[in-house]
């Protein structure tokens, strides 16, 4: 749970924009930024978070994972501070780039982390608290931005930013007592920390159980074959390396591509267009956050029984139906709304009657289906697929993947709310389509296998995507086999024993 406080940070930067880019405090003190200026700062946090996301393996494996997650968390409190004390948008700008670096470290990392001190059978639900953390962060800050929304003038907004340095705190502190990864321990070969750490996780601190002495070996096994196939950039081509990546990359790329952050960060402009203002706005705009949060608590339960692959190809189906619905109500039944719905520039047609009300219902819906389903199952499968010696820069592959798409879609947004209305939403249903198909035929099962029995599954000549099931893992066999091997010592121990008496 401390570790995912990590994920409240990415979840505040949310909220800490949906919050207010709606408040007349924001949009008078800012001047009504519209179209690529509001992007810009929307997005700007993204764009923090590729430079952080892509330096994250490097520190990650220099560092330790809980070092380099540490040490990020000060780039926070400085962006932080300039989101309080802000006097101009650019000032703005450079607060939410710099809180970028530490989300993007976190993000990449704290997955990772959690992925290499878990077992086997709660990897998935120990890796979903991280995105649970992050719907807990994304709907208590948006009722702070909510009730900060009733303070006159720029103290609204700059108390609403300035609450960001609580989860930090937290973070930091909490860290100080949490153990290193022993995967990362023992590919600096500190065997007795790695030991121990992983004894204290499986077993109670018993190094001798059978279950730390398995895991032990695959660990052990796996590194000397990922040490003799070589260093840098070539270990994730070579061998099959080459689907891990493409895998890692698009999988977090889909998160975007489906334009969930086109409810989430965007939600009052959606409304706005719905014709809802003002204080009904920010209102029905919470219900979102609320059923995020409802619907990833519901998925924690589900994720290791229904396994990944489903989650990811429904869901961005259902996903893509939502879309293309709402989409069909503006096309259908738009009116022009030159000065824009309620004064916002971003906003220049608006859907009312009964229309309005299909729209509401379907945004809420697509959020039901993508935090029960694609969310917190990409964050699960992005950290599961790498092997040990490429896992902490993988990752960070992966989640520049998430950011890239993420500034590029901040960026795209609040123009296309603008310039196309409708076609947005057919076109980020069709993208839905698309990341259904990819998954179908490109993402292995990965649910129920240790993280070193992944190997196989993207190994060259290993099964294609749609053949693998969850479960099957080898993991207990190896068990049975430590368990084997000790009764066959023994047995020759007391067999050595008698004879000798004899």
């Amino acid at each position: 749970m401390i570790a995912a406080v990590g994920g409240t940070l990415f979840g505040f930067d949310i909220s800490s924009m949906s919050a207010v880019v709606g408040t007349d405090q924001y949009l008078t003190f800012f001047d009504n930024p519209t179209g690529v200026l509001q992007g810009a700062i929307g997005s700007a946090l993204a764009a923090g978070s590729i430079v952080g996301s892509a330096c994250s393996g490097y520190f990650s494996d220099w560092l330790g994972r809980r070092d380099a997650i540490w040490y990020s968390c000060v780039f926070w409190l400085i962006g932080t501070a300039l989101q309080t004390a802000v006097q101009d948008w650019k000032m703005l700008l450079a607060g939410r780039i710099i809180n970028g670096l530490t989300v993007g470290v976190t993000s990449s990392q704290v997955p990772v982390y959690l992925a290499e001190i878990s077992k086997v059978e709660t990897r998935g639900s120990i890796i979903m608290i991280q995105q649970v953390a992050i719907d807990v962060g994304f709907t208590i800050y948006f009722f702070v931005g909510y009730g900060c929304s009733f303070i006159p003038g720029p103290s609204s907004f700059r108390a609403t930013w300035g609450v960001q340095f609580v989860p930090t705190v937290i973070l930091m502190i909490g860290f100080l007592f949490l153990p290193e990864s022993p995967r990362w321990l023992a590919s600096k070969d500190r065997v007795d920390e790695a030991l121990e750490i992983l004894a204290k996780i499986q077993a109670g601190g018993d190094i001798n159980d059978v279950t730390v002495l398995a895991e032990w070996e695959e660990i052990v096994t796996t590194l000397r074959i990922e040490r003799e196939t070589g260093r840098g950039w070539r270990k994730f081509i070579l061998n099959g390396m080459w689907r891990r990546t493409l895998v890692g990359f698009m999988v977090q790329a889909c998160q975007q591509l489906t334009g969930a952050n086109v409810i989430t960060y965007y939600v009052v402009y959606l409304f706005q267009m719905a014709n809802l203002t003002g204080n009904t706005n920010l209102i029905a705009s919470s219900v979102n956050y609320i059923l995020a949060l409802i619907c990833t608590a519901l998925a924690f339960l589900f994720i290791n029984k229904s396994g990944r692959r489903p989650l990811l190809i429904y869901g961005s189906l259902g996903m893509g139906v939502c879309h293309f619905i709402i989409g069909a109500m503006i096309a259908a039944f738009k009116t022009p709304a030159p000065g824009g719905v309620g004064g916002n520039l971003n906003v220049l047609v608006e859907v009312t009657g009964i229309p309005s009300r299909v729209m509401i219902a379907f945004s809420y819906l697509l959020i039901v289906v993508y935090y029960f389903t694609v969310a917190p199952t990409t964050w699960v499968y992005s950290a599961e697929v790498w092997s040990l010696g490429t896992r902490a820069t993988g990752m960070g592959i992966a989640t520049v993947g998430n950011w890239a798409f993420n500034f590029a879609l901040g960026m795209f947004i609040p123009p296309a709310f603008k310039a196309i209305d409708f076609g947005l939403f057919i076109l980020f249903g069709g993208l839905c389509i698309f990341a259904a198909v990819f998954a179908f035929l490109m993402y292995p099962e990965t649910c129920g296998k240790t993280l070193e029995e992944v190997e196989i599954m993207f190994a060259t000549g290993g099964p294609h995507a749609w053949q693998t099931g969850r479960g099957g893992s080898r993991f207990q066999q190896e068990v049975d086999f430590v368990v084997n091997s000790k009764r066959k010592e023994m047995g020759d121990a007391e067999h050595l024993e008698e004879a000798t008496i004899g």
